[in-house]
């Protein structure tokens, strides 16, 4: 990679960059900034050599196995190896009958005469430094275990190829994401393994007939530890076998489609497993063909190994990558996984990140950086409309905006603080001590121009060793309390408490919205995949869509609130509206209200009281159009609630005047 450095001084005016008008506090860090834009440009020029970036983006056409007259082409990249033998089915394992040719650029290559049977197992033999040892290809788009528990590639090659019923799926650009976060293999209720197919059944009708228009797939690429949740992965290329079939996932999609939802992948290109036999760590015998050598290769917290984004040959593998999944699976984009982790040398591990100077000092990534404006700039020049969602917690200027206004180019940031502040309220403070104030400025408090994706808990939270909300709220009266009729005060309060939590975050954290499965209708307990540590249960690693679909039960209350506020994003276009205003808040009272775009929002946080809610509004009439005290959501629902009360006090202000519950909530919209 060139020496970039920061732009000289000729006379001429360097344009000032969008990200310094959104925030002026960032004009000290103007030549760190146009450095930045300096520094991926150049690199976009070297790779692409002028082109597009995508023409750079063709490792998978190249590498792997590719059919050719009379054959099969099979080539690797392995710049340190000293010999390449293609062992497998087709060759009985005969570890010398299929050499491979060195080429140039650490590029090997061997031609197989004949057909490669569809299904049969494939190895590459890797001989360098004086040792030998097998590997998986490095491109392989299909990884299964072998009986001794061992894994192979296999050869994929259906004689009739997966034929799309929506090849041409577009999200509409307008629509704001409202994102089912889910899990394939927890998918199901039966206590195992969950399939493509049982999803695409089961579980899309619910995830439609819910609201959302986008799911998120975790654990897709191929991993051999089911209980890493899909974090280390091993083969990039492969979708995880254990779920089903590429052609099992392609139909999932292509339903999901059908149906008008898009698909995200949950990526992982923050780091990979440390595994050697099935990864792709050490596959040249070397430990820097992919990755930073030495400690800086190997993740403090994780034990992953992490990516040497300076190095083209790995741009090019997971550049490639990107490729590969909006091309062969059709995906919509992508969540990245693990982003602070990547943007900071120290991976954001015990920083605080309290002022602007942390963003800009000499541990920031600026390799990794600019791999990320790669690979947002790929994945929309492969698919126009990619939504590009950063896992990044630590605020970083610019995550959202665009790479020519001075940003790195995603769509998205996840509103990690959210979820955090939740469960910090519910496990250290009572009702009566929760600080609305607060409340307000983790909600609403992000970058100018940056748009977030908010959330009140993910996967994240549910892990073993946290808890659910609905969980940290009802705790162990779930087990006993939740049948319809129940009058447990537990119980009563922690559905009220649930919902009125999904709404404000709902309403206020951002312009997009995430739910992890099941928790919309309050699953209990945790996630525990199994391990030796559980007797190796499925108990906790699947969903419980009965406990929601029995009319005996209150879960469904919950479920029914969830659908019916992710209707006023799409009935009211809430989430593409400006900022919310507020209105009026009440610490002493627990009473908070405001506005956005159309809607009206009034909240009774108060643990006991019955109360009077009045704030300011433009003239006219308003009608409810959710209230949280229903009883279709396993509420008292207040008759008087039916309408909002408009009163004219003094010569152009107007109020509306309402009366809520404790721990309830309603929203008013402007009739026409």
């Amino acid at each position: 990679m060139p020496d970039i450095k920061k732009p000289k001084k000729t006379g001429m005016p360097v344009k000032k960059l969008r990200i310094l008008e959104l925030d002026p506090y960032l004009e000290p860090y103007e030549p760190q900034l146009h450095e930045r834009l300096a520094r991926y440009e150049a690199l976009k020029k070297r790779l692409s050599g002028g082109k597009k970036l995508s023409d750079f983006a063709n490792g998978a056409l190249y590498y792997g196995f590719h059919k050719a007259d009379g054959g099969y082409i099979y080539r690797e990249w392995a710049p340190a190896a000293d010999a390449l033998h293609l062992i497998g089915d087709f060759n009985g394992w005969d570890r010398a009958s299929c050499p491979m040719k060195k080429l140039d650029n650490g590029n090997w290559e061997v031609f197989v005469e004949g057909k490669l049977p569809h299904a049969s197992r494939v190895k590459v033999q890797v001989s360098a430094g004086g040792k030998t040892f097998d590997k998986l290809p490095l491109y392989i788009r299909r990884v299964v275990q072998n009986d001794d528990l061992s894994f192979s590639g296999q050869i994929w090659e259906p004689e009739t190829p997966y034929k799309w019923k929506t090849p041409a799926f577009s999200r509409p650009k307008d629509e704001p994401p409202l994102i089912y976060e889910c899990h394939i293999g927890m998918g199901g209720e039966a206590q195992k393994v969950s399939s493509y197919d049982e999803f695409r059944q089961n579980v899309l009708p619910r995830v439609k007939a819910a609201g959302y228009n986008t799911i998120q797939v975790m654990a897709l690429m191929e991993h051999p530890y089911y209980a890493s949740f899909g974090y280390q992965v091993t083969n990039f290329f492969a979708v995880s076998s254990r779920f089903g079939t590429p052609e099992a996932l392609k139909a999932l999609i292509d339903e999901a489609h059908a149906m008008g939802i898009a698909v995200l992948l949950d990526i992982i290109h923050s780091h990979a497993s440390g595994n050697e036999l099935e990864g792709i760590n050490r596959f040249d015998g070397t430990e820097y063909q992919f990755f930073h050598a030495g400690g800086k290769g190997d993740h403090p917290a994780w034990g992953t190994k992490l990516f040497d984004y300076g190095k083209p040959e790995v741009l090019h593998f997971l550049l490639s990558n990107i490729k590969f999944f909006l091309e062969e699976y059709k995906l919509d984009g992508f969540r990245f996984d693990g982003v602070t982790s990547m943007l900071y040398t120290h991976h954001g591990l015990g920083e605080a990140f309290d002022n602007y100077a942390k963003y800009f000092s000499g541990n920031t990534d600026d390799d990794a950086v600019a791999y990320l404006q790669l690979a947002s700039e790929l994945a929309r020049e492969v698919k126009p409309g990619a939504i590009m969602i950063a896992e990044d917690m630590s605020g970083m200027p610019g995550m959202c905006l665009d790479v020519k206004d001075g940003g790195v180019g995603f769509d998205y940031r996840l509103a990690m603080g959210v979820p955090d502040f939740w469960i910090r309220t519910l496990k250290t403070l009572p009702d009566e001590k929760w600080d609305l104030w607060r409340m307000w400025y983790e909600l609403t408090t992000r970058r100018a121009g940056e748009k977030n994706v908010g959330y009140c808990e993910s996967h994240d939270q549910a892990l073993v060793g946290d808890k659910t909300i609905m969980f940290w709220l009802a705790d162990k009266e779930m087990y006993w309390h939740m049948h319809v009729g129940s009058e447990n005060e537990a119980i009563k309060r922690a559905i009220a408490l649930h919902k009125l939590i999904r709404l404000v975050t709902f309403a206020l954290a951002g312009e997009g919205y995430l739910c992890f499965m099941g928790n919309e209708f309050g699953h209990p307990e945790w996630i525990d995949f199994p391990r030796e540590g559980n007797g190796w249960s499925y108990q906790h690693a699947r969903r419980q869509w009965s406990l929601a679909d029995d009319d005996g039960l209150q879960f469904k209350y919950l479920g029914l609130f969830d659908r019916d506020m992710l209707a006023l994003a799409k009935n009211g276009r809430l989430l593409s509206a400006a900022d919310a205003k507020l209105l009026t808040i009440d610490q002493e009272r627990k009473k908070l209200a405001f506005s956005r775009g159309d809607y009206y929002f009034a909240f009774n946080f108060h643990p006991t009281l019955d109360q009077s809610i009045d704030f300011p509004s433009a003239q006219g009439r308003y009608g409810v159009v959710l209230n949280s005290d229903d009883a279709l959501y396993g509420g008292a629902k207040f008759d008087s609630i039916t309408e909002a009360e408009m009163a004219k006090k003094g010569e152009k202000d107007y109020y509306i005047g309402t009366f809520l519950p404790k721990r309830s909530a309603v929203v008013f919209r402007k009739s026409p």
